[in-house]
């Protein structure tokens, strides 16, 4: 395995991040191995201490450096402390100064994979209430994929338009694109756009043949009912979704539609009986993408940004603050993350021996 560090954001410290990343340590300790917790050293003692009941808590390791991972004694889960110890949260309420911290180690470690000194970050949920109560800069991002495209724009000196990114959910049935993310629906229909919708099959396109090793075979969902009926439900798929298609192909991309958005992601899942007839679907919006991924199982499901010069995924659930500190909530969907992160850079050359055993 390489000697590349993996971090993991805290998220919010008041939400389920901090125990679902001590389960996934005890559940899978090979897979995270060279993996670190980017955050707060209180968080992480209160969730090994809640989920062991009467008996020993798993270690905790400080660490100063993400190379000092490597220098950790097994079982340990080491954690790199963003500044000061974060003062104990109250769980399942929203804090200004829990969405502060969140979003300072979510900024932290971007930069430091930018860097090259992490290969890749995971995210733990954000609470975006938390994040606005934040003041700025925090306040400034709807989430994790706005932040992490404004950090990666000033690193690179560019502004934040010449970075365009965009939110993938995956899970081993189903792949979906967004071409708006965090918007209100009325905003939402205004972004489909043809320069929009052609960024986003750009962009799905070079992503997805470099994990793929070939030309990905795209889906575009329409935005109306029936992907508009030829013009009778509306007019955006031959005006300005068709033309996006067109210009897209002359650039090499392999694509069909637009499609009837209620049977398009049916035809993309991949099943035992059946192979999918594409490998992603392009959707137009939000919730139009996001449904069908997470019906099929929020805890297998994986959000990774596309665009972005780093690795990083998350979990495709929230902070869950009705069930914070119950020990209820499920890691499964972190540590599918952690997974698709590790094999994002396998396929980039930094793990040539693949994915590690596990447990």
């Amino acid at each position: 395995m390489s000697k590349t560090p993996i971090a993991i954001n805290l998220g919010d410290a008041a939400g389920i991040g901090p125990e679902i990343i001590a389960k996934a340590f005890h559940q899978q300790p090979a897979l995270l191995q060279g993996c670190f917790v980017w955050g707060d050293v209180g968080s992480m003692r209160r969730a090994t201490a809640q989920l062991c009941g009467t008996g020993p808590s798993q270690p905790l390791a400080l660490i100063g450096t993400p190379q000092e991972v490597w220098l950790v004694p097994p079982n340990c889960i080491p954690v790199l402390q963003e500044g000061d110890v974060l003062a104990q949260m109250p769980l399942g309420q929203v804090s200004a100064a829990a969405g502060a911290f969140a979003g300072r180690c979510v900024m932290a470690a971007a930069r430091a994979a930018l860097r090259g000194d992490i290969g890749a970050m995971v995210t733990a949920p954000l609470h975006k209430e938390a994040l606005s109560a934040a003041g700025a800069p925090y306040s400034l991002y709807p989430g994790h994929t706005e932040m992490l495209q404004a950090v990666a724009a000033e690193f690179l000196g560019k502004p934040v338009n010449d970075m365009p990114v965009r939110m993938m959910l995956a899970n081993d049935e189903l792949r979906t694109v967004l071409v708006s993310i965090h918007l209100s629906l009325r905003a939402a229909l205004d972004a489909v756009t043809y320069d929009n919708v052609l960024q986003t099959l750009l962009i799905t396109h070079a992503s997805l043949s470099r994990v793929l090793g070939r030309a990905p075979r795209m889906a575009v969902a329409g935005l109306n009912p029936h992907a508009g009926e030829g013009g009778l439900f509306g007019r955006e798929e031959i005006e300005v979704i068709a033309p996006a298609m067109q210009a897209a192909a002359a650039q090499g991309c392999v694509l069909s539609g637009p499609w009837a958005p209620d049977t398009v992601f049916m035809r993309a899942r991949k099943q035992a009986e059946r192979e999918a007839e594409f490998d992603v679907v392009v959707a137009m919006y939000h919730d139009q993408g996001l449904i069908p991924v997470k019906y099929l199982g929020v805890e297998k499901g994986v959000n990774v940004t596309l665009g972005l010069p780093l690795v990083r995924t998350s979990p495709d659930h929230g902070t869950a603050f009705d069930i914070a500190g119950t020990g209820r909530a499920d890691p499964s969907s972190l540590i599918e993350a952690v997974r698709m992160a590790r094999a994002l850079l396998a396929e980039a050359g930094n793990f040539p021996q693949g994915r590690p055993k596990e447990n």
